[in-house]
């Protein structure tokens, strides 16, 4: 622990980002501490009450569309998300499973309970992470850079302290002056109940940070015993499922205590996958009377009437009901999705009318939706508005160009989805730890991950409403798929010490199967023709792989379906992927090529105004992000790279 500190890295806030980045940070510091001093490196959690560590504020599900290809890459390099997911999932399916692999996103309807109280488990068992019950009230910065922060703690006389660190990161979510709406109620808070944080927004102001704001909602839930289910059409789940973690279902040996080893991290899921019992959703639809009453009661919306401030944007791709009236004027209905939010309480989760209108027109669409005209509301809808930091001002390091040694991770940075906020919180705890030893900062690539995808849009766009992640977003989609994360990810997080040994040997076995079912399939013939000819015809899939592998000496993880299809969709993509490798190799030296931070672009001799301007205000770390912006062209970026051979870089 440096000298004079009270910790190694503090993580402000105990949502998806802040739990990730605890635990990476964590791990790190665990796997790598100093055996002549005995002395693990130190993370401490801040969060206004741990009980609500990991809560799914929202919708009750990990993954998706693209997301799920994000928790396979925090799974990859050794995270949380896919390991609580796996524990607690209710429901597992593959969404366009009958697509191609490049765009297939695996998705967990999880036990929403369950899976907050997997989270703390896991986070629990990490020896050098304290969690501290209570507010950040200010950012302590000596010398240019944050080195810690004022903590209040939860007391009967919370008298504030100073808490010390090389690296702060902060993962405020939707509590940065979180104010609640439902109709005209108005209450402040970042969720339902809770209280919002007031005191950073002012200190990152007082700081000069352009802070902007945005809005988000959440739906009714509903009774489960107050549905007529008969009514709806069933929605179940995979009849295979199929984790999101390689570990899981992995036999492992107990009781290992070195400090590369994890294996306490296993416990729900080594042994049995699925964990838990697993239940179907059900669908129902809007009706053309709950979108009239919707339209005649518009002056009643907080989202329409200006109770919500304008300039508050709200997420375009999961927009509420109310929106989707309007925008969708010629729809007659919507698809709903109740989806049960656990397996010891009737909640049921309304996944397509989030909304902040009045109770009153709440309970008139939900009684109109098929089967639920009798439905009981256990609890209404409320959109949420809250602070942000536009993410112009962070590096895709998620350090703070301003402020070094602070690091944003989450909805503060502008997104939304539990996902995304996972894969910044892990980038920022890498990064934390980087920078806390004064080593080059670590960058995921658009060609490496859906994580570096989204880090690069962050800090080259301007989001016009709360970033989702989507396939369409990564041009490299073809090289980023859920089946083949390890193979992209795991060496890095070996490298950087966030993978343990057992997740380390399996990921060596899996190697080792994938070169003995290449060496199988390039050896042998099927009916007088080379195997390697007929396995790439489109109709063949695992289960006609496995048929014709013959009793054939293979390691056991050759016979895994998952791992077949990952070798089948390399295999079918192979021209595909050459022609994108060819792209990247041409790109390579763009984005290895770094940009000063302290460069002027105004005294660059042949730079457009515009371009100057734009790249003054972002300060991209390297070429490549520059070309990125919106208003650099490609002649600017050979004005930027004639300048930089003139300073001698």
């Amino acid at each position: 622990m440096p000298t004079g500190n009270d910790y190694n890295v503090i993580v402000i806030g105990g949502g998806h980002a802040g739990a990730e980045a605890a635990w990476a940070a964590a791990n790190r510091l665990r796997a790598e501490f100093d055996d002549s001093r005995g002395k693990l490196g130190k993370v401490a959690l801040i969060t206004m009450d741990p009980a609500k560590i990991g809560t799914m504020s929202c919708n009750p599900a990990i993954g998706g569309l693209a997301k799920g290809q994000m928790v396979r890459e925090i799974d990859a390099m050794g995270g949380l998300m896919g390991l609580a997911a796996d524990a607690t999932g209710i429901q597992f399916r593959i969404l366009n499973a009958s697509k191609g692999p490049a765009v297939r996103g695996p998705r967990c309807q999880s036990d929403k309970y369950a899976y907050a109280l997997e989270v703390q488990r896991l986070l629990k068992t990490r020896p050098n992470l304290d969690i501290l019950a209570g507010a950040v009230e200010d950012l302590i910065v000596e010398d240019g850079r944050c080195v810690g922060v004022v903590f209040s703690p939860q007391s009967p006389t919370p008298n504030p302290q100073s808490l010390r660190a090389s690296a702060t990161i902060l993962t405020t979510g939707t509590f940065m002056r979180g104010l609640l709406h439902t109709g005209d109620t108005q209450t402040p808070g970042g969720r339902i109940g809770e209280a919002p944080a007031v005191g950073i927004s002012a200190s990152l102001n007082k700081l000069g940070f352009e802070l902007g704001r945005l809005k988000t909602g959440t739906p009714p839930r509903l009774a489960a015993e107050s549905i007529n289910f008969d009514k709806l059409e069933l929605q179940p789940g995979d009849d295979t499922p199929i984790p999101f973690s390689e570990m899981t279902g992995i036999a492992l040996k107990p009781g290992d205590s070195h400090p590369r080893a994890l294996t306490d991290a296993y416990l729900h899921v080594s042994k049995r996958f699925p964990v838990l019992e697993q239940r179907p959703c059900w669908i129902t639809s809007t009706t053309h009377e709950a979108h009239e009453l919707i339209r005649n009661n518009l002056d009643r919306a907080p989202l329409f009437n200006g109770q919500i401030a304008r300039d508050s944007t709200g997420p375009r791709y999961c927009p509420s009901i109310e929106d989707k009236v309007m925008r969708f004027a010629d729809r007659q209905s919507h698809h709903v999705f109740l989806e049960p939010e656990s397996l010891s309480t009737n909640e049921i989760y309304c996944n397509g009318i989030s909304t902040s209108l009045p109770k009153d027109v709440q309970e008139f669409v939900v009684h109109h939706l098929p089967g639920c005209e009798n439905a009981k509301i256990l609890r209404y809808g409320y959109a949420v508005e809250y602070d942000m930091v536009w993410p112009h001002q962070i590096d895709a390091t998620c350090m703070t160009k301003r402020l070094p040694g602070l690091f944003l991770a989450g909805q503060i940075n502008g997104t939304s989805g539990y996902e995304e906020a996972a894969g910044q919180g892990l980038m920022a705890a890498i990064n934390a730890v980087q920078y806390s030893r004064g080593e080059d900062m670590i960058r995921l690539r658009r060609d490496e991950a859906y994580i570096g995808v989204m880090l690069d849009d962050l800090v080259t766009k301007i989001p016009r409403e709360p970033y989702r992640m989507f396939t369409s977003r990564a041009e490299f989609r073809l090289m980023l798929r859920a089946d083949n994360a390890d193979q992209r990810l795991t060496p890095l997080a070996r490298k950087l010490n966030l993978v343990d040994d057992a997740r380390w040997q399996h990921y060596q076995a899996k190697r080792d199967a994938h070169a003995a079912l290449n060496d199988y399939i390039d050896n042998h013939t099927l009916d007088g023709q080379p195997m390697s000819r007929w396995i790439a015809r489109q109709e063949v899939d695992a289960d006609a792989v496995l048929e014709n592998l013959n009793g054939d000496p293979l390691p056991d993880l050759a016979r895994d379906r998952r791992l077949i299809n990952a070798y089948l969709a390399d295999l079918r993509y192979t021209g595909y992927i050459q022609r994108q490798q060819k792209q990247i190799d041409q790109l390579a030296s763009q984005e290895a090529t770094p940009l000063p931070n302290e460069l002027d672009y105004t005294g660059i001799k042949g730079l457009r105004n515009e371009a100057a301007q734009t790249l003054n205000r972002f300060r991209p770390a390297t070429l490549g992000q520059a070309g990125r912006l919106a208003g650099v062209n490609p002649a600017d970026i050979m004005v930027i790279s004639v300048a930089l051979s003139s300073r001698g870089q």
